[in-house]
Protein backbone atom coordinates (compact mmCIF):
# COMPACT_ATOMS: atom_id res chain seq x y z
CA UNK A 1 0.00 0.00 0.00
CA UNK A 2 1.54 3.28 -1.19
CA UNK A 3 -0.04 5.37 1.54
CA UNK A 4 1.28 3.09 4.26
CA UNK A 5 4.76 3.25 2.73
CA UNK A 6 4.63 7.04 2.67
CA UNK A 7 3.45 7.09 6.28
CA UNK A 8 6.41 4.96 7.30
CA UNK A 9 8.79 7.30 5.49
CA UNK A 10 7.31 10.37 7.16
CA UNK A 11 7.49 8.73 10.59
CA UNK A 12 11.12 7.86 9.96
CA UNK A 13 11.79 11.47 8.99
CA UNK A 14 10.22 12.76 12.17
CA UNK A 15 12.43 10.58 14.37
CA UNK A 16 15.52 11.22 12.30
CA UNK A 17 15.13 14.97 12.11
CA UNK A 18 14.57 15.26 15.85
CA UNK A 19 17.28 12.87 16.90
CA UNK A 20 20.25 13.33 14.60
CA UNK A 21 22.81 16.08 14.82
CA UNK A 22 26.64 16.24 14.80
CA UNK A 23 27.97 14.32 17.77
CA UNK A 24 29.34 16.21 20.71
CA UNK A 25 32.94 15.65 21.65
CA UNK A 26 34.41 15.39 25.13
CA UNK A 27 34.68 12.93 27.96
CA UNK A 28 31.96 10.36 28.29
CA UNK A 29 30.67 8.95 31.55
CA UNK A 30 31.73 5.59 32.88
CA UNK A 31 28.27 4.36 31.93
CA UNK A 32 28.95 5.08 28.27
CA UNK A 33 32.37 3.42 28.24
CA UNK A 34 31.02 -0.02 29.13
CA UNK A 35 28.42 -2.02 27.28
CA UNK A 36 27.16 -5.36 28.51
CA UNK A 37 23.81 -6.91 29.35
CA UNK A 38 24.76 -6.94 33.04
CA UNK A 39 24.69 -3.15 33.45
CA UNK A 40 22.58 -2.05 30.47
CA UNK A 41 20.10 0.77 31.24
CA UNK A 42 16.44 0.04 30.56
CA UNK A 43 15.76 -2.73 33.08
CA UNK A 44 13.08 -2.02 35.69
CA UNK A 45 11.37 -4.08 38.37
CA UNK A 46 9.42 -6.29 38.33
CA UNK A 47 10.47 -7.50 34.86
CA UNK A 48 14.17 -6.71 35.20
CA UNK A 49 16.17 -7.35 32.04
CA UNK A 50 13.37 -8.73 29.88
CA UNK A 51 14.88 -10.98 27.20
CA UNK A 52 12.78 -14.18 27.07
CA UNK A 53 14.29 -15.31 23.75
CA UNK A 54 17.87 -14.81 24.93
CA UNK A 55 18.97 -12.40 22.20
CA UNK A 56 21.30 -10.49 24.53
CA UNK A 57 22.71 -13.69 25.98
CA UNK A 58 23.76 -14.87 22.53
CA UNK A 59 25.09 -11.49 21.37
CA UNK A 60 28.61 -10.14 21.57
CA UNK A 61 29.20 -6.50 22.53
CA UNK A 62 29.05 -5.21 18.93
CA UNK A 63 25.77 -7.01 18.24
CA UNK A 64 24.29 -5.85 21.54
CA UNK A 65 25.14 -2.25 20.65
CA UNK A 66 23.38 -2.64 17.30
CA UNK A 67 20.30 -4.03 19.06
CA UNK A 68 20.22 -1.03 21.40
CA UNK A 69 20.80 1.44 18.54
CA UNK A 70 17.83 -0.06 16.70
CA UNK A 71 15.65 -0.02 19.82
CA UNK A 72 16.33 3.57 20.81
CA UNK A 73 15.97 4.85 17.22
CA UNK A 74 12.68 3.03 16.66
CA UNK A 75 11.49 4.30 20.05
CA UNK A 76 12.21 7.92 19.10
CA UNK A 77 10.46 7.56 15.76
CA UNK A 78 7.46 5.94 17.47
CA UNK A 79 7.15 8.63 20.14
CA UNK A 80 6.96 11.29 17.45
CA UNK A 81 4.65 9.13 15.34
CA UNK A 82 2.17 8.80 18.22
CA UNK A 83 2.19 12.57 18.69
CA UNK A 84 1.77 12.97 14.94
CA UNK A 85 -1.27 10.70 14.90
CA UNK A 86 -3.02 12.62 17.67
CA UNK A 87 -2.06 16.15 16.61
CA UNK A 88 -2.68 15.49 12.91
CA UNK A 89 -6.20 14.29 13.57
CA UNK A 90 -6.92 16.97 16.18
CA UNK A 91 -6.13 19.87 13.81
CA UNK A 92 -7.94 18.27 10.87
CA UNK A 93 -9.68 20.96 8.85
CA UNK A 94 -8.12 23.83 10.80
CA UNK A 95 -4.41 23.56 10.02
CA UNK A 96 -2.64 26.30 8.06
CA UNK A 97 -0.85 23.62 6.03
CA UNK A 98 -2.12 22.71 2.56
CA UNK A 99 -5.20 24.93 2.96
CA UNK A 100 -6.52 22.64 5.70
CA UNK A 101 -7.48 20.16 2.99
CA UNK A 102 -5.98 17.05 4.64
CA UNK A 103 -8.58 15.04 6.51
CA UNK A 104 -9.54 11.57 7.65
CA UNK A 105 -7.55 8.99 9.64
CA UNK A 106 -3.86 9.79 10.11
CA UNK A 107 -2.77 6.82 7.97
CA UNK A 108 -4.46 8.48 5.00
CA UNK A 109 -2.74 11.86 5.48
CA UNK A 110 0.56 11.04 3.70
CA UNK A 111 -1.33 10.16 0.53
CA UNK A 112 -2.98 13.59 0.58
CA UNK A 113 0.30 15.51 0.75
CA UNK A 114 1.20 17.10 -2.62
CA UNK A 115 3.88 15.20 -4.54
CA UNK A 116 6.41 18.00 -4.37
CA UNK A 117 6.31 18.06 -0.58
CA UNK A 118 6.64 14.28 -0.44
CA UNK A 119 9.89 14.57 -2.39
CA UNK A 120 11.19 17.14 0.09
CA UNK A 121 10.29 14.83 2.98
CA UNK A 122 12.07 11.86 1.42
CA UNK A 123 15.17 13.97 0.70
CA UNK A 124 15.20 15.17 4.31
CA UNK A 125 14.98 11.57 5.54
CA UNK A 126 18.00 10.69 3.43
CA UNK A 127 19.97 13.63 4.80
CA UNK A 128 19.08 12.81 8.41
CA UNK A 129 20.00 9.16 8.01
CA UNK A 130 23.31 10.16 6.41
CA UNK A 131 24.14 12.28 9.46
CA UNK A 132 23.30 9.39 11.78
CA UNK A 133 25.46 7.04 9.73
CA UNK A 134 28.39 9.45 9.77
CA UNK A 135 28.05 9.91 13.53
CA UNK A 136 27.67 6.33 14.70
CA UNK A 137 28.66 3.86 11.99
CA UNK A 138 31.95 2.70 10.57
CA UNK A 139 32.44 3.63 6.92
CA UNK A 140 31.44 0.57 4.84
CA UNK A 141 34.75 0.81 2.99
CA UNK A 142 36.58 0.28 6.27
CA UNK A 143 34.74 -2.81 7.50
CA UNK A 144 34.35 -6.36 6.23
CA UNK A 145 31.45 -7.40 4.03
CA UNK A 146 30.26 -9.91 6.64
CA UNK A 147 29.96 -7.25 9.35
CA UNK A 148 27.38 -4.74 8.04
CA UNK A 149 26.15 -1.94 10.27
CA UNK A 150 29.24 -1.88 12.47
CA UNK A 151 29.15 0.93 15.03
CA UNK A 152 32.15 3.07 15.88
CA UNK A 153 34.01 1.81 18.94
CA UNK A 154 33.54 5.07 20.86
CA UNK A 155 29.88 5.51 19.93
CA UNK A 156 27.15 4.81 22.47
CA UNK A 157 23.82 3.83 20.86
CA UNK A 158 21.55 6.84 20.57
CA UNK A 159 24.21 9.33 21.69
CA UNK A 160 24.11 11.47 18.55
CA UNK A 161 24.87 14.73 20.35
CA UNK A 162 21.44 16.33 20.02
CA UNK A 163 20.84 18.11 23.32
CA UNK A 164 19.88 21.73 22.56
CA UNK A 165 18.44 22.27 26.06
CA UNK A 166 21.44 20.79 27.87
CA UNK A 167 19.41 18.14 29.66
CA UNK A 168 22.01 15.38 29.51
CA UNK A 169 23.34 14.75 33.04
CA UNK A 170 27.07 14.61 33.75
CA UNK A 171 26.56 12.05 36.51
CA UNK A 172 26.64 8.45 35.21
CA UNK A 173 23.85 7.24 37.51
CA UNK A 174 21.53 10.09 36.56
CA UNK A 175 22.33 9.49 32.90
CA UNK A 176 21.34 5.83 33.23
CA UNK A 177 18.02 6.91 34.76
CA UNK A 178 17.37 9.31 31.87
CA UNK A 179 18.28 6.64 29.29
CA UNK A 180 15.92 4.19 31.01
CA UNK A 181 13.08 6.72 30.93
CA UNK A 182 13.59 7.30 27.21
CA UNK A 183 13.69 3.58 26.49
CA UNK A 184 10.53 2.88 28.48
CA UNK A 185 8.62 5.68 26.78
CA UNK A 186 9.93 4.54 23.41
CA UNK A 187 8.86 0.95 24.04
CA UNK A 188 5.36 2.06 24.98
CA UNK A 189 5.23 4.30 21.92
CA UNK A 190 6.26 1.45 19.60
CA UNK A 191 3.32 -0.60 20.85
CA UNK A 192 0.99 2.40 20.66
CA UNK A 193 2.04 3.33 17.11
CA UNK A 194 1.60 -0.24 15.95
CA UNK A 195 -1.84 -0.31 17.55
CA UNK A 196 -2.83 2.98 15.93
CA UNK A 197 -1.74 1.76 12.50
CA UNK A 198 -3.54 -1.55 12.85
CA UNK A 199 -6.75 -0.04 14.21
CA UNK A 200 -7.06 2.61 11.52
CA UNK A 201 -6.21 0.10 8.79
CA UNK A 202 -8.93 -2.27 10.03
CA UNK A 203 -11.92 0.08 10.22
CA UNK A 204 -10.80 3.32 8.54
CA UNK A 205 -11.63 5.45 11.59
CA UNK A 206 -9.26 7.92 13.21
CA UNK A 207 -7.81 7.25 16.66
CA UNK A 208 -9.45 10.33 18.18
CA UNK A 209 -12.74 9.18 16.69
CA UNK A 210 -12.32 5.90 18.56
CA UNK A 211 -11.63 7.76 21.81
CA UNK A 212 -14.78 9.86 21.46
CA UNK A 213 -17.11 7.05 20.43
Amino acid sequence: NINMMKLALISALAGSAAAFAPAQTGARSTSLNSFSADDLPGALAPMGFFDPLGFAEKADEATLKRYREAEVTHGRVSMLAVIGFLVGEKVEGSSFLFDASISGPAISHPGQVPVGYSAIIIAAIGFAELQRAKTGFVDPSETSFDNPGELNADYYPGDIGFDPLGLKPDDAEELDIMITKELQNGRLAMLAAAGFLAQEAVDGKGILEHFSS
